[in-house]
């Protein structure tokens, strides 16, 4: 099934949910009356916070790890350096329009203490995903590049793990540096990656405290 299938189908259970929705006549589930685009809103702000979680779930802890383990070095870090900016992209616009949605459904003055805090976890997301698209990945991914011009010299690098990259590095101090220099770029993406993963994972604590199932 292609890409434009996939999306039409997800578009079309999407709209069946609306259609038969109590939201779309005007009432909750509990006949409460709610305006329209309070849903509309709680919708985008509900899809694309679950976008944004799925996302960085996958990518930090299965899809990137398995991988790793699977394919050649370089290969495997060609392939991330497409994948991450597509990816910070990705969760980055998701989190901005969280950010939005949940800052008009609960202004600032007449919020909660709580309802507050969480808008600053999605802040903090947001911002985490910009400091590595614009940031550590164009520098991770630059250094990646010379990393792999210099295993290129030594014949390596096509391999799957870090065993010979180590054992030459052990005698190649320019490979040492930059193993040291790569290691301090890609921790702190990697941080950054994780304390916006963190974020979202409070954040979807207090969501699951406000469900009625």
């Amino acid at each position: 099934m292609g890409w434009l299938s996939r999306f039409l189908t997800a578009v079309s259970f999407l709209a069946i949910g609306v259609i038969f929705s109590p939201e779309t006549f005007g009432s909750s589930s509990d006949g409460q009356k709610i305006p329209k685009l309070l849903t509309f809103l709680k919708l985008a702000h509900l899809l694309c916070f679950s976008t944004a979680w799925g996302a960085a779930l996958w990518v930090t802890f299965i899809g990137g790890i398995i991988m790793f383990k699977h394919l050649p070095r370089h290969q495997f870090g060609n392939l991330q350096s497409k994948m991450f900016p597509a990816y910070f992209s990705m969760v980055g616009t998701c989190c901005a329009i969280s950010v939005a949605c949940f800052g008009y459904l609960h202004p600032w003055k007449s919020s909660s203490p709580s309802e507050k805090y969480q808008l600053g976890f999605l802040l903090s997301a947001f911002a985490f995903n910009l400091s590595n698209l614009f940031v550590f990945t164009p520098m991770t991914v630059e250094m990646m590049k010379q990393r792999h011009k210099i295993e290129r010299e030594q014949n390596i690098g096509e391999e799957v793990g870090w065993t010979k990259n180590r054992e030459v590095a052990k005698v190649n101090p320019q490979l040492a540096a930059m193993n040291k220099k790569f290691g301090m770029i890609h921790g702190l993406s990697s941080l950054a990656n994780i304390l916006s993963f963190g974020s979202l994972a409070i954040h979807s604590w207090y969501l699951a405290g406000k469900l009625r199932l």
